[in-house]
């Protein structure tokens, strides 16, 4: 029955090869930005929630902070910002264990701070001095900690994916017992090195988790005008790979669904792919003015869908911390952005010299 039906519908689809649709409003691809419909959500601990809180808070003032920077002629180049998405990454982190490595693209300040990368070396690492993770060298796009296992910040579009398949693979040839985390977005995903490195991954069972961020506008186009399967957790039903839509505006749900994610990769059974249906306030890099969509919308998602408010808001309803503790956290954290802003103003550029350092791995001696 099946197959007979899909016969009869063969030649009004090749009609409407022929002429392509008109493309639905941007409008509709972000109704669905804040998830599926929570069913089952874990509960929290206080504890658990104040930790969410306080991760999230720091990111949220860092980009905030950098956005600032930035407008200031501080900070050159390209700056992605990680507003709106935080949840996605502290989740994740909240569901991993140490020695597991993150990879991702160029939004990724959040995910170095989630890592526990000090706010310091990544503030000066963006105002390219010789305290920056990569010693200035690097910028917004490029930085590093192998101390961390954090692998980049990578600017070629997916080329991370590819690269994070490849640190599976090392767990998987040394019997680590560790799981790579590789983050790309709703745009990186139509990328064919994503399709090879899926391919490879399920092929050997490689302990790889593929986090797609879908923020919903790739660069400023709707996932709806330019993406044929828009559920982005289905992308690897051709090799056999499992997949979920989360809330990523809910960091229960994230670490939820990478508990399970992350379970699957380490106990053998190969890769898995979680889509996080985010969100993200500001443009796609700091000289993008986002007129792709409206100002209701964005306003929408922060009052209705914001990671942070919905964690302070069981807070002070579940667990009665007064507004005066709130505060003091954001007070403490606002500390450590400025900080974190004044060192990096006032740390030396690197030195003329260092220009052709850090380039190629000099060869062990003896």
């Amino acid at each position: 029955m099946a197959v007979a039906a899909r016969k009869t519908k063969a030649p009004a689809q090749a009609k409407a090869a022929a002429k392509p649709a008109k493309p639905r409003s941007a409008k509709a691809g972000a109704e669905k930005a804040a998830g599926p419909a929570p069913s089952n959500i874990p509960v929290f601990s206080k504890d658990e929630d104040l930790q969410a809180y306080r991760e999230m808070l720091l990111i949220r003032r860092f980009e905030e902070k950098a956005g600032q920077m930035y407008g200031m002629g501080l900070i050159g180049g390209f700056c992605h910002l990680y507003i709106g998405q935080e949840a996605v990454v502290v989740g994740m982190q909240m569901a991993s264990k140490d020695g597991d490595q993150v990879i991702t693209g160029y939004r990724d300040h959040g995910h170095m701070l989630a890592c526990g990368m000090e706010s310091r070396g990544v503030m000066a690492e963006l105002t390219g001095r010789q305290g920056g993770y990569s010693r200035g060298k690097g910028g917004s796009m490029h930085m590093f900690s192998r101390e961390k296992n954090f692998y980049g910040g990578h600017g070629i579009v997916g080329a991370q994916v590819s690269l994070g398949t490849g640190l599976g693979f090392a767990n998987w040839y040394r019997e680590d017992g560790r799981v790579s985390l590789a983050y790309f977005g709703d745009g990186a995903a139509n990328q064919g090195q994503v399709y090879e490195s899926f391919n490879m991954a399920q092929l050997w069972k490689l302990p790889v988790v593929f986090v797609i961020e879908n923020n919903r506008y790739a660069m400023g186009t709707a996932v709806n005008r330019a993406s044929a399967q828009t559920d982005f957790s289905r992308r690897g039903v051709s090799f056999g790979i499992p997949g979920e839509q989360v809330d990523g505006m809910d960091v229960r749900a994230v670490r939820d669904a990478g508990a399970r994610a992350i379970e699957h990769a380490r106990s053998g059974k190969g890769p898995y792919i979680l889509e996080m249906q985010t969100y993200r306030y500001r443009g796609h890099s700091m000289s993008d003015p986002a007129k792709y969509r409206s100002k209701d919308e964005v306003q929408r998602m922060r009052e209705e869908h914001d990671p942070i408010e919905q964690v302070r808001g069981r807070l002070t309803r579940d667990f009665k911390i007064g507004e005066e503790e709130l505060k003091a956290i954001d007070a403490k954290v606002r500390e450590i952005v400025n900080d974190a802003a004044e060192f990096a103003t006032h740390d030396p550029e690197p030195d003329p010299s260092e220009l052709f350092t850090d380039i190629l791995l000099e060869p062990a001696q003896g």
